[in-house]
């Protein structure tokens, strides 16, 4: 829906983009948080406020008037949504045996990765019928669905024994996210690194984030067992599993443009083009319990990962014309390759946690991952952009093509900046006919030049992920499923000498 509500809303690209992020800010600074009140106070009842606290801001969102507006509205959606990872997965961990728990995370990633494939196809159809609020909207009922179901099927549970709660350990982490969230979007919003409001916000959300970790290590009743870190049960997939998702958010969110502008599709075409990713996810996360069993964790991601990083690099054999079987090829296997490392990965991480700390633990491994999708689109972003300006300002001079300062930096700031403007000046008759199909012409050829950058970077990346599973994910380890132990508290009816 990017395209109808950068038209709708006359949203500028920055704009556009901050309606993303304004969500991934809240969402990535308060998913620990979320994760930590379930394990206390209730992970069903947790989900289901979340799940409210969705619906209504989603309801608000469909109706917003200006760009600001949907980015004020987004970002409510996302201290709603964040309750929604974290909870569910630590659900499925409570409910479900060790025996039967990697087969339902896999179904549970497979909902996920389905789901975020299905989504363009529901807002294709949606906005073939309906305004653009239409696809916010449609979050509503939803919800409504999943609070019926989860208060008829799923049991309540928390941690039965929880620590004292650590106020000031919570709010440092949504501090220090938040600040580190926001410094890498605004850099990559403005494409400058180097200004103060970026590295400076970025500096102090780690220091922050460092005072977090110092003081969680000396406390007694810590909100974040540091310890899991040193499990490479945890920590290499965590690693693997959050580069794979700074490569999807960084590269693949050009990939709506490069259907609907450049080839025109309409969002249903370009939704139904993407339902492979779906079907690759759906038939690979489930069935990736069953692998692991048989080959080995380490075995069954790294082979996700080669698929996933050849993937990567088939998208930049795509031009303007390129076949749509071929889309379809390459969609299937991203959405296989995701299948066989996102799920195992998910489902590894997760046994490495006590189940006791389910929420917290699963908190954890989504922070990072969207701290890292963050970062993905934020230097994705900036790279894009930057390469299509300058194509753009040397195709504009190689072609002897000027246009109205007033309009100029629109032009070459997006590709859709560059159809509107031109669609605009062709209305008034700022331009002619043939300018006009040269323009595009340049903007096609800038775009295509920009996205293969963007999917080459994606690619480095997995690669890096798949170099690192390889050297530092242990063969034992991918049958091992360990348990971090769990500190003792003290007693309270025991006596004095006791303790």
């Amino acid at each position: 829906a990017l395209k109808t509500i950068q038209e709708a809303l006359g949203a500028s690209q920055s704009q556009l983009i901050w309606s993303i992020n304004s969500y991934v800010l809240v969402f990535a600074a308060l998913l620990f948080t979320w994760g930590v009140l379930g394990d206390r106070y209730g992970r069903r009842k947790i989900l289901v406020i979340g799940l409210i606290l969705f619906g209504i801001a989603s309801a608000v969102s469909a109706f917003s008037t200006t760009p600001e507006m949907l980015i004020i509205t987004r970002g409510f959606m996302g201290i709603g949504a964040a309750s929604v990872l974290p909870v569910t997965l630590a659900i499925i961990t409570v409910v479900f045996p060790p025996h039967e728990r990697g087969k339902a995370i896999g179904f549970w990633a497979a909902s996920v990765g389905g789901s975020v494939a299905l989504g363009p196809i529901v807002a294709g159809l949606l906005l073939e019928r309906f305004w653009w609020g239409s696809v916010f909207l449609i979050n509503v009922p939803v919800v409504i669905i999943g609070v019926i179901g989860i208060l008829a099927l799923v049991p309540e549970s928390k941690d039965p024994n929880p620590a004292k709660l650590d106020p000031l350990g919570v709010l440092l982490s949504i501090i220090g996210l938040m600040l580190l969230v926001y410094g890498i979007i605004h850099a990559g919003d403005t494409r400058n690194w180097s200004a103060v409001q970026s590295w400076g916000t970025i500096l102090a959300g780690i220091l922050i984030l460092v005072l977090f970790v110092w003081l969680e290590n000396r406390s007694d009743h810590a909100t974040l067992d540091l310890a899991i870190f040193k499990i490479k049960a945890f920590s290499v997939p965590l690693f693997a599993a959050t580069m794979t998702f700074a490569a999807m958010s960084g590269s693949l969110l050009f990939l709506a443009f490069y259907q609907q502008i450049v080839r025109g599709l309409t969002p249903l075409q370009a939704g139904l083009q993407t339902l492979p990713v779906a079907i690759g996810q759906i038939l690979a996360a489930p069935n990736s319990a069953r692998l692991v069993a048989k080959f080995g964790f380490r075995k069954v991601v790294i082979t996700g990962l080669v698929i996933t990083t050849s993937a990567f690099l088939m998208f930049t054999l795509l031009t303007p014309d390129t076949a749509t079987w071929q889309m379809l090829v390459i969609f299937f296997l991203l959405g296989y390759g995701l299948g066989n490392t996102i799920a195992p990965a998910t489902t590894q991480m997760t046994m490495s946690i006590p189940i006791t700390r389910s929420g917290a633990g699963s908190a954890v491994q989504n922070t990072v991952r969207q701290v890292g999708a963050a970062l993905g689109v934020a230097i994705v972003s900036t790279i894009v952009a930057t390469m299509y300006s300058n194509r753009m300002n040397s195709g504009l001079i190689a072609n002897a093509i000027e246009l109205p300062k007033a309009v100029k930096a629109q032009a070459t700031d997006s590709i859709g900046g560059t159809f509107s403007v031109a669609e605009a000046l062709l209305a008034t008759e700022a331009i002619s006919d043939d300018v006009v199909i040269k323009l595009q012409a340049i903007a096609i050829d800038a775009y295509m030049d920009s996205f293969h950058a963007a999917v080459l970077i994606g690619a480095a990346v997995v690669l890096l992920a798949l170099i690192i599973m390889i050297w530092q994910m242990p063969v034992t380890d991918s049958t091992t499923q360990r348990q971090l132990p769990v500190k003792k508290q003290p007693d309270p009816t025991a006596d004095s000498n006791d303790l």
